[in-house]
């Protein structure tokens, strides 16, 4: 069964961007993608969720 992860980064940085993405690849996860929240008044994203996903031991009911 695939299992899912999101994680919310408020602070848009190259080097906040790249710790989430080591860090949960370091845990196991693959990373999946990455989408941005941005402002009208501003060209800068002002959030990130990057998204995860893995494969779990839990088998699902069919």
């Amino acid at each position: 069964m695939l299992e899912y992860k999101v994680v919310e980064v408020t602070t848009v940085a190259e080097d906040i961007l790249e710790e989430v993405l080591n860090e949960w690849t370091g845990k196991g996860w693959n990373f999946d993608g990455m989408q941005f929240a941005m402002r009208e008044s501003s060209k800068r994203p002002s959030m990130a969720f990057v998204l995860f996903t893995r494969e779990s031991d839990v088998k699902g009911s069919e």
